[in-house]
């Protein structure tokens, strides 16, 4: 199961101070569970709804997946589905974009165009 982008939401001020430093550790849930969670463009959905609901101080992050090597693994999660789990720092040079997630008026994410082109 290799996907060709993996996503990575998180907070504002985490993601830009990972941006200055030029790789992202993880939050805490990560360093908690000894890697960094992602979601595929399938699964991204339920974990805004599930892990971040209300929060209106978030980025979506499009991550190549291929650029992150073997320490990239699908391990079995919610549901018994595949989640890309990093085990390692996120370089920033494997991220293709970064975009708000901004809350609509009726409380769930708005989340741009995940379709597979750039």
């Amino acid at each position: 199961m290799a996907e060709r982008y993996i996503y990575k939401i998180a907070s504002v001020t985490h993601w830009a101070e990972a941006t200055e430093r030029g790789v992202f550790a993880g939050a805490a849930v990560d360093a908690a569970d000894g890697f960094i969670h992602f979601s595929t463009a399938g699964q991204v959905r339920e974990t805004a709804r599930r892990h971040f609901a209300g929060r209106d101080d978030l980025v979506l992050a499009r991550i190549e997946a291929s650029r992150l090597g073997t320490a990239l693994r699908y391990e079995p999660s919610r549901g018994g589905d595949l989640f890309p789990h990093l085990y390692g720092q996120l370089p920033m040079s494997a991220v293709a974009w970064t975009k708000p997630l901004p809350l609509r008026p009726d409380g769930v994410h708005a989340f741009p165009d995940l379709a597979d082109a750039a």
